[in-house]
């Protein structure tokens, strides 16, 4: 799982750094953004009230791809927001941000739906 293995169960930089782009300040850590990463786990995991790290080898493939899409755009929009000087506008830093934010308000819509949370939890007794 690149930088974040065995902080993150969630997301990698595979998934975060493109979600950032290129011009993120490179002051922001693997540290912070593993820091940020935990924090998006645990508010995921509590907004299904599921513990989906714990849970993530029973997880299926669908399942894994909106909770890792979740994590590594809220790492992103923190990565953003860290600096957006170094951007080449902010504005081009802030449409990124609202960009991230209304695809994680659809993913969080998905996530809380009673018929996604009984598909998620297929097989887990």
């Amino acid at each position: 799982m690149g930088a974040y293995a065995g902080v993150t169960m969630v997301a990698d930089s595979d998934n975060v750094l493109p979600m950032m782009g290129a011009n993120v300040n490179a002051a922001y850590t693997v540290a912070m953004q593993n820091t940020v990463g935990l924090l998006a786990e645990a508010y995921v995991c509590n907004l299904v009230r599921y513990d989906a790290v714990t849970n993530w080898a029973v997880l299926g493939t669908i399942e894994k791809a909106l909770f890792t899409e979740f994590v590594s755009r809220f790492i992103a929009v923190q990565g953003i927001l860290y600096d957006m000087d170094s951007y080449t506008s902010r504005i081009e830093a802030e449409d990124m941000v609202t960009v991230h934010l209304h695809r994680m308000t659809k993913v969080e819509k998905l996530l809380n739906d009673q018929n996604s949370l009984t598909f998620m939890k297929k097989g887990v007794v």
